[in-house]
């Protein structure tokens, strides 16, 4: 759990509040025949599911609190080659402060697209190889980034590869679920709810619940498919919230393998391409200092993750975004939604979890 929230920390603020890369959507539910199975077999259902190529519609919305940003559209800061942390920022809250359609297409590890619909405009990632595409229609905003060989970019075992390295943040309810699974520890309890269907298709109810009342979260749902095992949705409920902070799945889902002209792009005519590559694994380093790792503190649903002074970038604290979304707190600036709290204390430090903003500031003292 520890490595786990470090993992989910940006190196913004705004969006470490919201970095568990959630898309989501309220999904009609209903009664599904399934055979019976405890919390454990549902567990190894999902362990041993192998699907490897799918499609699908996810549905998204969300009750986190947050205020909507009128200042943002469809496009705001994504595609974009400024590279601006208040621009990634704002972008991704949009995102999460309305309700959104998205297109996935998967064909194994290496060929994926997530087509995000705005109202008469789109939002595309696509990966195709070492090949991936950010394109935003409105402003015909094109970047193209060159992965590092994935076969050498190694999990911290050394065993494997590490899919997080090149993939980045969860797009799907599969992948979303998958974190949340491997999270599970001894501060969870983890039971069956009442079987349900989800996209048309019978699915189990797998309930994590946290076993502290110091945590915002109240609770994760996951919706397993009885059939292949692939999570299908994810509700995730914050503490006394009567409807879901969070939640994602599918609204039409197919084991179909798309077509390969779905993971095909060539930039429109007129598009501004930005050519971006990471570097390959091993490569030179940032210079010591310049971004400490960040610490966490506690275990399991309750731990503070912390980063020290200069891990916010400046044009983010300077920007009318982060004024507008922060409130002044004894000892710094606070963000808070119903599921995760960021403090940015007066030092320049930063905490963040899914925890009251009174955990943080004890945590910063």
């Amino acid at each position: 759990m520890k490595r786990r929230w470090v993992r989910w920390l940006p190196a913004a603020v705004v969006p470490a509040a919201i970095a568990a890369g959630v898309i989501i959507a309220p999904l009609a539910a209903g009664a599904a025949d399934l055979p019976s199975k405890t919390p454990d077999e549902v567990l190894r259902l999902v362990a041993a599911s192998d699907v490897k190529a799918f499609s699908g519609t996810v549905e998204q919305s969300s009750e986190l609190g947050l205020p909507s940003i009128p200042s943002t559209g469809p496009g705001s800061g994504s595609g974009s080659a400024s590279g601006s942390a208040s621009g990634d920022a704002a972008s991704i809250l949009e995102l999460l402060t309305g309700d959104h359609t998205a297109k996935v297409y998967v064909d194994g590890p290496a060929k994926q697209r997530l087509q995000v619909l705005d109202q008469l405009a789109e939002r595309d990632v696509i990966r195709n190889g070492s090949d991936v595409w950010l394109y935003t229609s409105t402003g015909k905003k094109v970047t193209h980034v060159t992965l590092p060989d994935r076969s050498t970019v190694k999990s911290p075992d050394n065993r494997r590869p590490d899919p997080d390295a090149t993939t980045g943040a969860a797009t799907t309810p599969s992948q979303l679920a998958q974190r949340f699974l491997a999270a599970v520890d001894p501060s969870t309890s983890v039971t069956l709810g009442d079987p349900v269907k989800v996209a048309g298709r019978d699915a189990y109810d797998l309930v994590l619940t946290p076993k502290t009342d110091a945590t915002l979260v109240g609770s994760v749902s996951i919706a397993v498919d009885g059939t292949t095992g692939i999570p299908l949705r994810v509700q995730v409920d914050a503490r006394g919230q009567s409807t879901p902070a969070f939640e994602t799945g599918f609204s039409e889902f197919s084991t179909a393998t798309p077509s390969a002209s779905v993971f095909a792009f060539t930039p429109p005519t007129g598009a501004t391409v930005t050519e971006q590559a990471l570097p390959a694994p091993g490569g030179k380093k940032a210079e010591a200092g310049s971004h400490a790792k960040p610490t966490v503190t506690g275990t399991g649903w309750d731990a503070v993750v912390s980063a020290p002074a200069g891990s916010v970038p400046s044009d983010l604290t300077s920007s009318p975004l982060f004024a507008q979304l922060t409130t002044p707190v004894d000892g710094g600036r606070a963000f808070s939604t119903s599921l995760v709290s960021v403090l940015v204390t007066d030092d320049g430090r930063v905490f963040a979890g899914a925890v009251p903003v009174s955990a943080l500031q004890a945590a910063a003292r």
